[in-house]
């Protein structure tokens, strides 16, 4: 999608070799200045020890629960192949295209999620409703890894717990989930038929069960201790900043696939497990033209991929000013797609074993979508493996808590970023300490025995309908306001890379009109989360207005601070980048204004002809 333009060359020792033969063959001309971008000016950002780190960061980041938990969850509850068809082709026209273009925009700039509106100051506030998006992303986050460590915990039992039943759950027709149950052994029952994985996490962990009406209950202490130990991780990792979480990044990134290709090789042995499979690569084409279908693959594609929540900005913001992001986002992208297809087929191929042994060709009596999923499917299949069960649970629990810590890291760094960005005097392990001690404190409503509904409701209003939004808005800013021509010559300018049309299709049309109508699809489809009394939907609705007002507010604030002039000239002035928009490094800045000044006296692209040819003057820059 995109193609090399010729550039000068530069040696490690800072100079331009004679000759060298580039991409397309022909031989750079020397440059007459090199601009190291090694040297910084003062209030430099820190950066990266090198690529690796950072490419393992982002997979650490976008690959975690999002693909394990819920993709599987959103897949089922789609209709299986009905939804990976719609999920693929929306991860082609804007998944991809997003995060290719996030990463852009914060490495050129090296700004974070907010500061990065520099580009357009009168947009800012998108950065504003983003940070509260991950505020609420990671409190509930948090809470769900800290459910996974009080089930890693108990795998150490010598039994393991969820799979018997206990003797004081008398109220229901209890099923041992080691047993290989069928539909015959329980037909007879008068009483409600219940898994003892599923009684497990229903009283035994979250205590849902006991629930009355809209009870939302107490946290249970086990879980509150599991969620602090989560937090004292991640305070930790995060303490020194990129310098800590990118040595981490190596195994979080690389242990989750040393677990899932375990698992997957044992799920697609056992009996049955090709007939989920094939449920779920074979598509219901009627689902195809279901409008709710589409809105899933969309929240799933952001969800999974870490888009528009400003993570993927502030840690290519620490990138060396010439790194390969263009590589780095195509190998990302599709490794995060593979891992949301291995997961599916992993879970698929569970579901359609415990098909088999409850002798179920209805899948929807033997899953549990959400976080059932994660935390009473899975366990119930791993209590019916007959070699070392307590291993399998070890491994896959342990896994979670990786995958988690690998996405949380990535979110907090994030909004960390933002608020040094705005506040560069504060010290990184105040902010990290400050955002700890509250994401601790508001996560303890997500270890309540109401949790599992709490979050479906602050999921749906305040992070799905604000993320949706403030991405339309993102791409209104950077590819219209600022406009895909000014992106395509700053990538140019940055790797030397020639965007294609079929980029430059994707960012000014395609994705922005896809995610419009999938934002209105979503009103006016609703979908509200079930369970609450309507003065709850309306607290939500306020929730979603916290997030988006930022965005009108700020930009009338900024609209206000322009010189004297008409309403349409200052918001003109207002959506202009700031002088200072541009790479940090100073001497690079220089050579990047007298490449624009070019540009504009030219009055034509011939001069990028000549920039890259060195015809004329030449900007090679030391990477």
């Amino acid at each position: 999608m995109a193609g090399v333009v010729n550039r000068s060359f530069v040696g490690d020792d800072g100079q331009v070799p004679d000759s060298k033969t580039t991409t397309n063959g022909t031989a750079p001309v020397a440059s007459d200045t090199t601009v190291d971008t090694t040297s910084t000016g003062s209030g430099e950002r820190e950066k990266w020890d090198n690529g690796v780190e950072f490419l393992l960061s982002c997979i650490a980041m976008s690959v975690g629960l999002g693909n394990v938990w819920k993709f599987p969850s959103t897949a089922f509850r789609n209709g299986g192949g009905a939804f990976v068809i719609p999920y693929m082709i929306v991860l082609l026209v804007v998944g991809r295209p997003v995060y290719y273009l996030e990463m852009v925009m914060g490495q050129f700039s090296s700004r974070g999620s907010v500061k990065v509106y520099d580009v357009s100051p009168v947009m800012r506030g998108i950065g504003v409703g983003q940070m509260i998006a991950m505020s609420i992303v990671i409190s509930y986050y948090a809470a769900t890894i800290a459910v996974a460590i009080r089930y890693f915990a108990a795998s150490f039992s010598g039994d393991l717990p969820w799979a018997t039943c206990d003797p004081s759950w008398t109220d229901v027709n209890c099923i041992n989930s080691s047993d290989i149950m069928t539909k015959s052994s329980i037909t007879n029952s008068t009483l409600p038929v219940k898994t003892s994985a599923e009684l497990y996490y229903t009283r035994a962990v979250t205590g849902e069960d006991y629930l009355v009406g809209d009870e939302i209950g107490l946290p249970e202490w086990k879980l509150s201790l599991c969620l602090l130990f989560i937090w004292v991780c991640m305070t930790f990792m995060l303490i020194k900043g990129i310098k800590g979480s990118g040595k981490v990044s190596y195994f979080l990134a690389l242990f989750p696939y040393v677990v899932m290709l375990f698992f997957a090789i044992y799920a697609f042995t056992l009996e049955g497990a090709m007939d989920g499979l094939l449920y779920f690569i074979k598509p219901d084409w009627n689902q195809l033209l279901n409008p709710t279908v589409w809105k899933e693959a969309v929240s799933q594609c952001f969800f999974s991929l870490s888009i528009c929540f400003g993570g993927v900005i502030a840690y290519s913001s620490f990138n060396n000013f010439s790194n390969n992001i263009y590589r780095d986002a195509m190998i990302i992208s599709w490794l995060d797609t593979f891992t949301s297809l291995l997961s599916g087929a992993i879970v698929f191929a569970i579901i359609g074993h415990l098909g088999f042994i409850t002798d179920e060709t209805d899948y929807t009596k033997v899953i549990y979508p959400g976080s059932g999923l994660t935390f009473i499917t899975y366990p119930d299949a791993i209590a019916k493996f007959e070699h070392v069960p307590n291993l399998f649970a070890v491994l896959f629990f342990f896994m979670l808590f990786v995958l988690g810590i690998g996405s949380n890291t990535g979110i907090i760094t994030s909004v960390v970023t933002a608020i040094r960005d705005e506040f560069p005097q504060l010290q990184n392990w105040k902010v990290v300490i400050t955002i700890s001690v509250i994401g601790f404190s508001t996560g303890f409503l997500f270890i309540t025995p109401a949790s599992s509904r709490l979050i479906d409701y602050v999921d749906y209003y305040g992070v799905t309908y604000v993320t949706l939004t403030l991405a339309v808005a993102e791409l209104f800013c950077f590819c219209w306001m600022y406009g895909v021509d000014r992106i395509c010559r700053d990538i140019e300018f940055m790797l030397s890379i020639r965007t294609s049309i079929l980029w430059r299709t994707c960012w000014k049309f395609i994705t922005p009109t896809v995610l419009l109508i999938i934002l209105i699809v979503t009103f006016i489809s609703g979908g509200k989360p079930k369970g609450f009394a309507d003065v709850y939907h309306v607290l939500g609705w306020f929730i979603y207005a916290l997030a988006v007002l930022p965005l009108p507010l700020w930009g009338m604030y900024v609209v206000a601070k322009q010189p004297k002039g008409s309403i349409w000239q200052k918001i003109m002035s207002a959506s202009q980048p700031l002088p200072e928009w541009g790479p940090e490094n100073l001497a690079l800045k220089k050579k990047y204004d007298d490449y624009i000044d070019d540009i504009q006296h030219a009055g034509s692209r011939n001069v990028i002809q000549r920039f890259f040819t060195g015809r004329e003057r030449s900007y090679s820059v030391n990477v």
